[in-house]
């Protein structure tokens, strides 16, 4: 993961540069900052950035192009442009939010940017004053989902998003936005077939060869990238990663992959020693707190290809978010044919008859149908937060009352709001991905992947995210994407004759931690969990009792469920031990 950060000064010095690649104009008056790894659509601006950089390259297409530079960028690019004489300058980033970049603005027009939000809170705000409220959020959606950030006056920029900055003012949108196929028909054996090429051209396009390693889980995706890397002739080794924990090792799906595609396989079993030894330095290398427990095999896989001699990885995120391969797309649609009855019917006689019946009067199939419809009353996006934990259980059982007042328990919605709404299209399906494009890719898995593959000291590439093939996923439809409770059906329909059987017709799983597991019997973990929740309780922000119970659950049973919101607590504590030891809410 490629840094940068610089800041402009009231008096419009720029100041503090630090980037891959920059430049100055001849004028000595715009500088241009580039992190990533960029691509240029136009010819001299690709021969510009080969010969000098890719930031001499961003200001010749400024010059060329003006405000539709970014136009003609693909890849996976963080970049600033700014005009310190004028006090005037445009940020961005990539297209499906590869790289990230935050930012602040002062009421006197100071402008400070980074790639970590903590270097942007430290060198421009004057020290790093958390904000409250990212607390909330980071309890709710297990990480801090932006525009928010951990710091108080800095913000991140989200997918396809850009700033452009004059004085004190300044406006965020979108330099671009999904032009989705709500429709159809489409020919399926023409859109596979592209399919089938796209794909091919992505692994490609990341130069893969023998000093790459690619993730092997045996889903879907890291089989189709793993192949294909596989099918190019490259010397790419692939590298998995298991459990000693019944139903979480995933080991033989890998084996499975390995084999068809005649791909040398390496693994590694994770042991409750590897997580003890590594939460403290998973926590700490986060600017912002970050609770997703896939990140411990995510790094110990990439520190496993770094000491075995890799410099960079193939990783196959992304494919479920652009081709429906999540189980929440497919229950949604469900709650689209309440939707369709009357609005007499459903206001006058069911909502009254089974919202109103007896808990003596419940019967099983009377418990799913009242949970149906209670679900379904509730709008979209805030739908797909039924079983959040936090929604479930209740921000008052959670929090402790001095916290609760310090913040606003629906701005989660709203952050998820705002997301959705922005979707250019009607389609709901669309919708979701789209959201997912942020909350999922954007905000968790990607800072999940590039951050463990940075600390294991290793490079990592998202082939199922080249442009090209986002753009392809936009023009088939949903209809063809999801066929009833068919996730991904178009995809599996396209590489049924490349990847094994085996491969297209598994359960999705992943990287998944028995956190939960291990915890019950291991004691070093233990010490470490309980020793930092114990720790949180002084921080005031939890409710003693709801730590207490949340132990006591666990242990008691739902190692899975219960164990995952302790990890999420867990790491807070870590975080803060390592960023703010000083906190109390």
């Amino acid at each position: 993961m490629s840094r940068l950060f610089a800041r402009v000064a009231a008096d419009g010095a720029v100041e503090a540069i630090d980037a891959p690649s920059s430049a100055v104009d001849e004028a000595g008056q715009r500088h241009a900052l580039v992190a990533g790894q960029p691509a240029w659509t136009d010819s001299e601006l690709a021969r510009l950035a080969s010969d000098r950089g890719p930031a001499h390259a961003l200001l010749a297409a400024h010059e060329r192009f003006g405000d539709r530079a970014l136009d003609h960028m693909r890849g996976a690019f963080a970049v600033a442009l700014v005009d310190g004489k004028n006090r005037s300058g445009m940020l961005a980033i990539d297209r499906m939010g590869r790289c990230a970049l935050c930012y602040t603005v002062t009421g006197t027009g100071e402008l400070a940017f980074g790639t970590d939000a903590d270097a942007v809170a430290i060198h421009a705000t004057g020290g790093r004053r958390l904000d409250v409220q990212m607390l909330f959020s980071y309890l709710f959606f297990h990480v801090i989902p932006g525009p928010e950030s951990a710091y108080q006056g800095v913000s991140k920029l989200g997918p396809g998003q850009r700033l452009t900055w004059q004085g004190a003012s300044h406006k965020v949108d979108y330099h671009w936005l999904p032009a989705f196929d709500d429709s159809g028909p489409a020919d399926m054996d023409a859109l596979a077939e592209e399919l089938r090429q796209t794909l091919a051209d992505a692994v490609a396009r990341c130069n893969p060869d023998g000093t790459t390693g690619a993730f092997l889980s045996g889903g879907l995706d890291s089989s189709t990238v793993a192949g294909m890397a596989a099918r190019s002739d490259s010397d790419v080794v692939a590298y998995s990663i298991g459990f000693s924990a019944e139903g979480y090792d995933e080991m033989e799906y890998a084996r499975l992959a390995a084999r068809h595609f005649k791909l040398p396989l390496k693994e590694y079993y994770v042991t409750p020693e590897d997580i003890v030894e590594t939460i403290p330095k998973i926590a700490d290398s986060y600017p912002e707190p970050f609770g997703n427990s896939s990140a411990v095999p995510a790094f110990v896989c990439a520190r496993f290809a770094r000491e075995d001699g890799k410099t960079a990885m193939l990783a196959g995120d992304g494919g479920d978010e652009l081709f429906a391969g999540n189980e929440r797309y497919a229950k949604q649609e469900l709650f689209q044919y309440y939707d369709r009855l009357p609005g007499w019917l459903r206001r006058a006689v069911m909502e009254p008859l089974l919202l109103g019946l007896p808990l003596t009067k419940w019967t099983p199939p009377t418990r799913k149908l009242r949970s149906y419809i209670e679900q379904a009353r509730v709008s979209m996006p805030s739908r797909l937060q039924t079983y959040n934990f936090v929604e479930r259980e209740g921000p008052g059982q959670i929090f402790s009352d001095a916290f609760l007042a310090k913040v606003e328990p629906q701005a989660a919605h709203a952050n998820m709001q705002e997301r959705y709404d922005a979707a250019p299209t009607a389609n709901m399906l669309h919708q979701m991905l789209f959201l997912d494009w942020k909350l999922t890719l954007a905000d968790n898995d990607l800072p999940k992947v590039s951050r463990m593959c940075e600390l294991a000291g290793i490079d990592v590439h998202y082939p199922m995210l080249d442009d090209a093939l986002v753009e392809l996923s936009t023009r088939v439809p949903p209809k063809m994407k999801l066929k009833g409770s068919d996730l991904r059906h178009f995809y599996k329909f396209a590489l049924k004759d490349f990847l094994p059987h085996e491969t297209i017709t598994k359960e999705k799983h992943g990287f998944g931690l028995p956190f939960g597991v291990w915890l019950k019997t291991h004691k070093g973990l233990g010490e470490l969990v309980y020793g930092s929740l114990e720790n949180l309780k002084s921080r005031g922000i939890f409710r003693d009792a709801f730590i207490d119970e949340l132990v006591a659950t666990h242990r008691g049973g739902h190692a899975a469920y219960y164990g995952g919101m302790l990890w999420v607590m867990m790491m807070l504590e870590q975080w803060l031990q390592a960023h703010a030891p000083e906190l109390r809410g």
